[in-house]
């Protein structure tokens, strides 16, 4: 499954640039489903982290909008973050940048040095801090299971399991994986972002888990989150002193080989 190469030639955050790309959503989490299947509602997500030129530091020059770059092509749905500007959403516990340091080593596309070290590093980011984000995150996918708006690719197929579900079931496995995910990296420190409870996501996925029953186990599972994180031994949040000594390493170490690296 690979990038068009018109996308790659036009984005050089994705190739060049990137010290990190990798799938994200339903490929990283074992749970996309093919679009010649008729239930299917999933575009092909990725993800880059990019240290573009020096004069995008030092010059006038700005990456994407305040650092992101955002690119959807039929079904390639893709986000590219500067550098920095990921950096800051790890250590805000934002679970869907957090997931990108725990791929399985086949969901990554692209892989520099400094990308590997970066990996190497992750448990900098590890602390309680990502209960609120973990947990805001389902609560906002909860809102969205009745009332989400159905836009972007798949968006009017998306509409019309809505209709046929009484709810929208993407976000309702959305959901409940978040909080799962939640509860696990509370627990342990790691982020099993490959599922090993994938059949029973997509079951809810596929429709086949009423309203009440998706409700009924995320109440059981937001109330088991906020006991695992009054019992959590991680780390208050992370330690920023060291966090931007390894961002200013990676930055210096890329820009001084322009990403030059044999693979």
């Amino acid at each position: 499954m690979a990038i068009p190469k018109n996308i790659l030639v036009d984005n050089p955050g994705i190739r060049e640039w990137s010290i990190l790309t990798g799938f994200r959503g339903s490929i990283a989490h074992g749970m996309y489903v093919p679009q010649n299947k008729p239930d299917s509602i999933d575009d092909k997500d990725v993800m880059a982290v990019c240290i573009p030129p020096i004069d995008y530091y030092f010059g006038l020059k700005e990456f994407g909008n305040k650092g992101t770059k955002e690119i959807m092509v039929e079904e390639w749905d893709i986000v590219i973050y500067e550098f920095r500007k990921f950096i800051r959403m790890l250590c805000q516990g934002n679970p869907n940048v957090l997931s990108m340091l725990w791929l399985q080593p086949g969901d990554y596309i692209h892989l520099t040095p400094e990308g590997e070290l970066l990996i190497k590093n992750r448990n900098l980011f590890v602390g309680r801090h990502a209960y609120r984000s973990f947990t805001g995150y389902a609560y906002g996918q909860m809102h969205r299971m009745e009332h989400g708006a159905f836009n972007g690719y798949m968006g009017a197929k998306r509409k019309g399991l809505v209709e046929k579900y009484g709810y929208d079931c993407k976000n309702a496995a959305h959901l409940i994986r978040l909080l799962r995910m939640g509860i696990e990296f509370l627990k342990d420190g790691e982020l099993y972002v490959k599922r090993e409870d994938a059949p029973q996501l997509l079951d809810i996925k596929h429709g086949k888990w009423t309203l009440e029953q998706v409700k009924g186990e995320a109440d059981r599972l937001f109330k088991l989150s906020e006991e695992i994180y009054l019992k959590s031994t991680l780390p208050k949040e992370p330690d920023f002193k060291k966090v931007n000594k390894l961002s200013c390493e990676i930055i210096n170490s890329f820009l001084k080989t322009g990403g030059q690296h044999e693979e």
